[in-house]
């Protein structure tokens, strides 16, 4: 929060698109719910990407957004929240930005339900999305055989993998085991069913 003159600005919030684990009904919603409890987060709907976007799963099931453009057959579904910068402190945690597993890049998005208010048009927002890190997104699309998923459901989600850590869900994912993943040369079962 600042001062302002007499005035109290707002603390800032960023508007973060979700399509994978931070979902609501998914394994790592638990922390958005604990954001949401402390007030540094808001859920504020169902969106959509404006451009087809690869949405992949990775080692262990992990769902990956590949920031390549126009690729892909898919408008990738998911969750737009706004959340404040310690929120945004806890989620690159657990996206491991650190680790190089994910970077945050601007997206724009849409509401699924178009809004009647302008018309039946759907009003894109500017926010932030986790894409896989660039130094293994364009392998990812490769080794998925550059098919992808218009959303993270429940029968994509069979077999995610995660570990408890401190009270917050973080992925356990090396870079060996990307590097594993995506040199594989036969098709290996990464999830079970």
């Amino acid at each position: 929060m600042t001062i302002s003159g007499n005035a109290v600005d707002p603390p800032k919030q960023t508007l973060i698109f979700s399509y994978g684990t931070l979902k609501r009904g998914f394994a790592n919603h638990t922390l958005m719910q604990d954001l949401i409890s402390s007030n540094d987060a808001v859920f504020i709907g169902n969106y959509i990407t404006d451009l087809h976007l690869p949405l992949v799963r990775g080692p262990h099931g992990v769902p990956f957004l590949l920031n390549l453009p126009g690729t892909g057959r898919h408008r990738v579904r998911g969750e737009l929240y706004s959340v404040s910068d310690a929120g945004l402190q806890r989620l690159d945690v657990l996206e491991g930005i650190t680790l190089g597993h994910y970077e945050r890049l601007p997206i724009t998005v849409s509401p699924e339900i178009r809004d009647a208010g302008s018309g039946g048009r759907r009003v894109a927002v500017r926010a932030e999305a986790y894409y896989a890190h660039r130094s293994f997104a364009e392998d990812m699309w490769r080794r998925n055989g550059q098919e992808g998923f218009e959303s993270f459901s429940q029968e994509v989600a069979k077999g995610y993998m995660k570990t408890l850590k401190k009270g917050v869900l973080i992925l356990a994912i090396s870079v060996f085991h990307f590097q594993q993943f995506l040199e594989e040369a036969t098709e290996v079962a990464l999830w079970s069913e």
